[in-house]
């Protein structure tokens, strides 16, 4: 029979796994797509007086907020921007600018 401490390891183990399986963003990815985003979020995601930064934002939040944008619910220009990304893109995006500091 597995010890109590064997089997709260393991699950601890399995939580970390499944919550960065939900998460599902590759920031390494993410960086390399960031390119386009750069031309108006900055190269270090913070923005400046008419653009909003995105440096240090929660994945998971950022994710949501590009899908409403893609999908209409949100109106905003970056619909267009968002035109053709995949949802692993933008999940991919989220989980980079969330690596970098915040403003």
């Amino acid at each position: 029979m597995l010890s109590k401490k064997l089997v709260i390891a393991m699950m601890f183990i399995l939580f970390l796994v499944a919550g960065n399986a939900v998460a599902g963003g590759d920031a390494a990815n993410g960086q390399a797509l960031s390119v386009d985003c750069a031309d108006c979020h900055g190269d270090d995601g913070r923005g400046d007086e008419e653009v909003p930064g995105i440096a240090g934002k929660d994945a998971k939040e950022h994710a949501k907020q590009l899908a409403d944008f893609q999908s209409g619910a949100v109106e905003s220009e970056m619909a267009d921007y968002l035109e053709g990304v995949s949802e692993q893109d933008m999940l991919d995006l989220a989980a980079y600018y969330a690596t970098l500091p915040a403003n």
